[in-house]
This record gives structure tokens, sequence and C-alpha cells, in this order.
């Protein structure tokens, strides 16, 4: 599983127009996602003191979009980057997340 952190308002458009494209997929030309031992990192250094926010699970076998590892901007880990719109039915968990938390919905 690889995981992206969103607003729950953005995953709520998304379900209603039939695939998901963050602002990054136009300014970018990908969507940024996470392992799950990244999920904590992420969202201290992006989501910090947000609400509303969800962490999608999404089987990297279902997705249609190509989907690349490579190195984060300022870091040495490699991070998942989908090169395309994520088709809805590669999203296989929708949690609700707060970012200021220790502990992750998910178990690694």
């Amino acid at each position: 599983m690889i995981y992206h952190i969103t607003t729950r308002k953005a995953w709520q458009t998304a379900v209603s127009e039939g695939d998901y494209r963050p602002p990054s997929l136009t300014s970018e030309g990908f969507i940024h996602c996470s392992f799950a031992q990244q999920i904590p990192g992420t969202a201290r250094r992006y989501f910090c003191g947000q609400s509303g926010l969800v962490l999608l699970g999404i089987d990297p076998d279902r997705l249609i979009a190509e989907l690349h590892i490579e190195p984060g901007a300022d870091t040495i880990d490699s991070f998942p980057h989908l090169y395309g719109p994520l088709n809805l039915d590669a999203v296989r968990q929708v949690m609700n997340f707060d970012p200021d938390s220790p502990e992750t919905p998910i178990h690694t």
C-alpha cells in the first residue's frame, strides 16, 4: 500500500467527479504519496495544525496512471509519485487523519 493525505472536502469532490486530481498534478505533474513509514514525517512537514484531513490507502496494483519511486525534495528518502489522476477504485481505505497525533491510523 501507498498513502496520500488530503482534505475530506477534496476527497468528496473526487468521489463526485470520478477521480482525484489535486493541484500538484497540474503544478508538478504528479500526486505526492508516501510509504507507511513516511506518513508521520510527511504529516509533520506539510500538514501540522490542519484539520478535516483523510489518509487514503492506495493499492498500487490497481492504479491506472504510472507510479514512480523517486527522490523527495530535501531528503534522502524516495517517495511514490503518481503521474496522472488517481482512479477511485485503487483507493482501498479512507481514514480520518490527525497530523498532530503521534499515532498513525495504520499499523506498519
